[in-house]
């Protein structure tokens, strides 16, 4: 049974610590063996990958099977429902819609005297996307990732997905990224799909930029290649906070806490309330809810340990605390959400209302479902058309224009003891 914290009278700072130690980063063990899987995927290459995937997912690969073929892609679309198929093209709309509206424009000024500034932006030559096994197929991550890519103009977009036992691609996931616009398809997956991204292999291209999310060891493989290659963030296990007064549902509140907890057993649903009363009806309606679930085992684990129900005075208390863990995803089921919106400084993701449910938000609404967790959206953003855009700066001055702030430049370089600097303006001026 979730837990209640009133924090009324009860200091609430070790919830607060053991979320943020949910990151997992600093895990020496697991550094030191994905340490060792980089490395030997950078000097060595297919033979490196081909030996992991036979370890850890005990499927032969050879570089004719690596790549998934037309053949397979075809066979997918046969085997997945075409309702499913409608959802997954209505979703790419939604998405598509959504990120077309962040696209930036190349711009030049044109000042006094022959000054001309700018900024011109690119999109990436080649991205990889990574999609996770594991428990659950995720073709939602797929559109997610890639299809802001293509909306940025990437010229080659390529996946990374482990395979199954039976050494194929789940087919929900080849269709959604034959759907989204994924140019090619690897089967490998875990810390040697992110370094055979970052590296290349001899049938792998080296990417620009590696986007999606994964365990703790794709992870901390994300976080040894950067700087070889840019990567999107540090994804951790899933989050979810409602805010909540006494007109919020709570039939509502258990469903969308419970959304979240069924992710993994590290996943944190926590709900803030001034409503005692709400409190307890929500902790009834979660184990209600629980029992007709099919992933009870993680549900209950993530409840037992990262879930949650906190009481505060009043909901400015509860704003502060929002701001304060900065969730993945928040949930405003208050009677004036939008309101309050205007103080949440730190999510990922906002849902106004009782009827903007969180799942929404995963599939089909349009923003991206690749956010900020453990805190970072502090700092972080959620995966953007922008994440796939370089920009490069554009500089012009004449004769006229440089000779006016030449000394100011001059002055500059001196003070800091380049010389060189200080002699290329001069060198212009000389007779």
């Amino acid at each position: 049974m979730i837990k209640i914290i009133d924090a009324r009278i009860e200091d609430n700072k070790d919830l607060l610590d053991k979320l943020l130690k949910r990151n997992q980063l600093d895990d020496g063990a697991v550094l030191k063996r994905v340490e060792e899987i980089t490395s030997n995927v950078r000097k060595n290459g297919n033979s490196a990958v081909f030996e992991y995937t036979r370890m850890f997912d005990k499927v032969e690969l050879t570089a004719k099977t690596v790549k998934v073929s037309q053949k397979e892609l075809d066979e997918a679309y046969i085997q997945v429902e075409k309702d499913l198929i409608r959802v997954i093209r209505k979703a790419k709309a939604n998405i598509e819609e959504f990120h077309q509206k962040q696209k930036e424009k190349s711009w030049f000024s044109t000042e006094n005297d022959g000054v001309i500034l700018g900024q011109i932006l690119r999109p990436l030559e080649l991205v990889g996307v990574y999609v996770p096994g594991g428990t659950a197929p995720l073709p939602s991550s797929v559109l997610m990732n890639v299809i802001p890519a293509k909306v940025a103009g990437v010229e080659r977009i390529i996946m990374a997905t482990p395979p199954g036992k039976d050494g194929k691609i789940n087919p929900a996931i080849l269709v959604a990224a034959n759907e989204a616009g994924a140019d090619e398809i690897y089967k490998i997956g875990g810390a040697q799909a992110i370094a055979a991204l970052a590296f290349g292999t001899e049938s792998i291209p080296k990417v620009d930029k590696v986007t999606g999310p994964g365990n703790i060891y794709v992870n901390m493989a994300k976080r040894l290649v950067f700087g070889y290659c840019d990567i999107d963030m540090f994804a951790g296990p899933s989050e979810i906070m409602v805010v909540a007064d006494s007109s919020a549902n709570p039939k509502f509140i258990a469903a969308d806490l419970l959304s979240q907890a069924e992710h993994d057993v590290l996943a944190a649903s926590i709900l803030v309330t001034d409503s005692e009363k709400l409190a307890k009806e929500v902790q009834v309606e979660l184990v209600r809810q629980t029992s007709y679930l099919t992933r009870q085992e993680i549900i209950n684990k993530s409840i037992e340990d990262y879930g949650a129900v906190v009481i505060v005075n009043n909901m400015d208390e509860a704003v502060a605390m929002a701001n304060r863990i900065a969730p993945e995803h928040l949930e405003l089921c208050v009677e004036e959400p939008f309101n309050m919106v205007g103080s949440i400084k730190n999510a990922g993701a906002i849902f106004l209302g009782n009827y903007a449910s969180e799942p929404l938000g995963d599939y089909f609404a349009g923003p991206n479902h690749v956010l900020p967790t453990s805190g970072t959206s502090r700092f972080f953003s959620p995966l953007n058309v922008g994440d796939f855009i370089k920009r490069t700066s554009l500089i012009s001055y004449s004769r006229k224009a440089l000779e006016k702030v030449k000394d100011d430049v001059i002055l500059f370089a001196e003070t800091e003891g380049l010389t060189a600097h200080a002699n290329a303006i001069k060198a212009r001026f000389e007779k």
